[in-house]
């Protein structure tokens, strides 16, 4: 779960006024006929909106990506950079600490010679952000005069509704924009034709005649938007608005005879209910013939200036189909209806090849298409009838794909530079280290080992990485915590961008924001280093990838701090590992958590969120994922909750400022059976009474346990032999138990009343010697540091590293 780091406590009682409205109890009001009246109450101000992904990429100064997340010594990677500066100098480097905090170790990195590392020319390249198919350009396409567009929509962002409170708008939708529906216009060639969400809302066509003359039709009926989020209180304190469609479906058609001139618009709602926004309307208008362009054909979009979509379209699209002829009302009707109407230039249907990016025409003509920055697929379509939660098994009802203007799966960025990894070189996190009028920025990337070189390996959190990978702020910042214009959540995470958190710097120069993710993860990797341990690095994708073939060379398996994404291939791998005599040192906390499948491509992962703790939640009948078919959400409710693998799994989580006075995390207290021979040598060296850990730390003051924790349980599948060798407990109550078991609301969620507000280490046994040390925070690892490496949790730690590498039976063992 994401911590909500820079909201801050502040947003917690944010929260809890929007909840309560900010006056007392909650009440109703009696209106004159005496029945009980839904109070009317405006949602919260809104803070400014955000600032979209470029303007947060052009506020840095200067950034990067590179083209792959792991590479081996021999290979090569190329880097994408973006600045508006004249010129930047880049510079090879091996990241070892990525944390700035000047209580730390501070900022270590190693130069790498290199014949790249030198000045290069500027070049600002902006994110092509917005989704959409797009077929080629071919002479069917091109009607002598006379056509019909057709494909049932359901729009989220209509020009002219009210400003929809659950949506992190960064373009108000009264602005007016035109959205392409179905399009073969041109913005350059100010020629060609389309349906479109018109600038008042109302379905629309453009078109342009044979003298250049260009003609915009509309039904002046606005749409209604469709609210794809479920209900919920916001982050932002926003509550979802009561006025919306809940269906949202419409059947949209447009037709022109080039003959008279004749335009026709259906506009009609799926609904069964009452509802002022059907429109069919009739129009002529002085356009004779029609001056076609040599765009592609465009769903979602519509050509812009320089050969560039433009016009993006935000809902889903369902079934969109081109005729060049005019269809009758009773063609018109069979649409509607389901049926067919004869002749179709192109026929898309989005329900066929939905794990790949190829969109199937089925008129004949094979005008096939490509979906381009990744529209959601596997959504349900107009025609759901919810007795089918698995689109496999019902595809006819899975005909949609979903769209947003901020989509992006490959920014596409021409190479700046590309480096050839040394043969010699050293295994470990390495970077880019990119400079222009005084900004850096970090291109971060792995370095695994040609070959086993060690026999403990750190598996980097790369699918983590992914999903809470920004480009730009939380809020607008493309990660898979972050919401679309519209309110939906992201469902996608491509590497082929700048990951603005996946960097050292991430919480500023001065280091006084919380690390997270990578920031957090080099604790453990100057711990790692800074002690002399010899360890090769491997990534997610890489074992996602060769499964336990990668594993196998190693003794000890070293994880980071909140390894929370993770595939069936990686689950798999690690199990079969285990119980093949493979030692894990699992040194975070809320990890082997969320289902998530790596498209067939190996570039992006995929999140369907539901019934967990979570930062959106996905709509009824899409809980499966379009990249494998397999059931989304958590790994709990797929029958693998994280205790059957390392025998603790999430509990609670809690938040407050990392430089703060409040002792949000607390310290380790040894259990009992700590002291049998089976775990007492894990605290050899560390004191033998006390709390453990009470010392100042680089992650959440208060000790090693905090921020997101784990706990064993028997019933969960926590093995029988696990020893809960210590706990962090006496939480306060801004540490909430878990939702995912919360059955019914009730006053036991905080620490100071649940006991299951915990933290467990533990120590597991597998057979052949395996073993799971657990540390089961996420805090656990900014503890590492605290004089200079000499205290009692690197203490620990460290004990672990040593016995689980000795080759050696672990005591009590046998």
């Amino acid at each position: 779960m994401f911590a909500r780091t820079r909201m801050g406590t502040a947003l917690s009682i944010a929260l809890l006024v929007a909840v309560v409205g900010g006056s007392g109890p909650l009440s109703t009001d009696v209106g004159a006929a005496g029945w009980p009246q839904t109070p009317k109450v405006d949602p919260p101000p809104l803070p400014a909106d955000p600032r979209s992904p470029q303007e947060e990429l052009d506020a840095l100064g200067i950034s990067g990506y590179p083209d792959r997340l792991s590479a081996r010594p021999g290979e090569s990677v190329k880097f994408m950079v973006s600045t508006k500066s004249p010129q930047f100098r880049a510079t090879m480097v091996r990241v070892v600490h990525g944390d700035a905090d000047p209580r730390g170790p501070g900022i270590k990195e190693q130069a790498v010679a290199s014949d790249v590392n030198k000045e290069y020319p500027g070049r600002h390249q902006p994110l092509p952000l917005g989704s959409y198919v797009t077929v080629p350009d071919d002479g069917g396409l091109r009607p002598d005069g006379s056509f019909t567009l057709a494909a049932w929509i359901a729009p989220t962002t209509v020009p002219g509704s009210k400003l929809n409170p659950i949506a992190y708008q960064r373009t108000p939708v009264g602005t007016g924009a035109v959205q392409g529906i179905v399009t073969k216009w041109s913005d350059a060639e100010q020629a060609g034709y389309g349906m479109v969400v018109a600038r008042d809302g109302g379905l629309g066509l453009r078109l342009a005649d044979r003298a250049g003359n260009v003609h915009s039709v509309s039904t002046g009926v606005r749409l209604k938007p469709w609210a794809p989020a479920l209900r919920g209180v916001e982050p932002r304190g926003a509550v979802r608005p009561q006025h919306v469609n809940s269906s949202g479906w419409y059947f949209a058609a447009v037709s022109y005879d080039a003959g008279t001139g004749k335009v026709k618009l259906y506009q009609e709602p799926l609904t069964g209910h009452p509802n002022d926004s059907h429109a069919v309307v009739t129009r002529t208008i002085g356009a004779r013939g029609l001056k076609n362009a040599a765009a592609p054909l465009l769903i979602a979009a519509h050509q812009g200036e320089r050969d560039r979509p433009a016009g993006f379209y935000n809902g889903k699209i369902e079934a969109p189909r081109v005729y060049d002829r005019v269809l009758d009302d009773g063609e018109i009707r069979a649409l509607r209806r389901g049926g067919t109407a004869g002749g179709a230039v192109a026929a898309l249907d989005f329900s066929q090849k939905m794990d790949t990016d190829q969109v199937v025409d089925t008129s004949g003509n094979r005008l096939h298409g490509r979906a381009v920055n990744l529209p959601v697929r596997a959504v349900t379509g107009h025609n759901w009838r919810a007795d089918e939660q698995d689109f496999k098994r019902a595809r006819g009802q899975y005909g949609a794909m979903y769209f947003h203007d901020d989509d992006l799966g490959d920014a596409a960025w021409a190479p700046s530079f590309t480096w050839r990894v040394p043969d010699d070189a050293r295994s470990g996190v390495y970077a880019a280290k990119l400079e222009a009028d005084g900004n850096v920025y970090h291109a971060t990337f792995v370095v695994r080992p040609k070959r086993a070189a060690s026999k403990t390996a750190l598996l980097v959190p790369t699918f983590s990485y992914l999903a809470y990978g920004m480009t730009g702020n939380l809020q607008s910042g493309l990660s898979q915590y972050s919401r679309h214009p519209d309110g939906s959540g992201v469902v996608y995470s491509s590497p082929l961008r700048p990951l603005t958190n996946l960097r050292p710097y991430t919480t500023g120069r001065t280091g006084q924001g919380r690390p997270w993710q990578f920031e957090a993860d080099t604790h453990i990797t100057d711990w790692l280093e800074s002690t002399g341990r010899d360890i090769d690095y491997i990534t997610d994708h890489d074992l996602h990838e060769e499964g336990t073939k990668l594993l196998d060379d190693y003794e000890v398996v070293i994880t980071g701090s909140h390894p929370e994404y993770t595939s069936e291939p990686m689950l798999d791998a690690l199990q079969n590992w285990l119980n093949g005599g493979g030692r894990l040192m699992y040194l975070g906390g809320n990890g082997f958590y969320w289902v998530t499948p790596l498209d067939r491509t190996g570039t992006y992962t995929e999140l369907r969120r539901h019934d967990g703790t979570e930062a959106w939640q996905g709509a009824p009948g899409e809980h499966y994922h379009s990249t494998t078919g397999e059931y989304g959400g958590l790994w709990r409710f797929r029958g693998r909750p994280p205790q059957q693998l390392v025998g603790v799994g999430f509990t609670a989580q809690g938040f407050g400022s990392r430089m703060g006075t409040g002792n949000y995390s607390r310290p380790l207290v040894r259990s009992p059976q700590s002291h049998d021979p089976r775990g007492a040598w894990v605290f050899d060296g560390v004191k033998a009474t006390g709390p453990i850990g009470d010392f100042e730390s680089l992650q959440s003051p208060g000790g090693p346990m905090g921020e997101e924790l784990d706990r064993a349980d028997y019933a969960l599948g926590t093995a029988d032999n696990t020893i809960v060798l210590g706990s962090g407990t006496g939480f306060g109550d801004e540490y909430l138990f878990v939702k995912e078991e919360n059955n019914t609301a009730n006053l036991m969620e905080g620490g100071t009343v649940n006991w299951l507000v915990r933290g467990d280490v533990t120590l597991t046994h597998y057979p052949h010697g395996g073993a799971v040390f657990s540390a089961s925070s996420i805090s656990w690892a900014g503890s590492l540091f605290y004089n200079g490496y000499d205290n009692d949790i690197a203490k620990i730690t460290g004990n672990v590293l040593d016995a689980f590498a000795s080759g050696k039976p672990l005591p009590g063992s046998g």
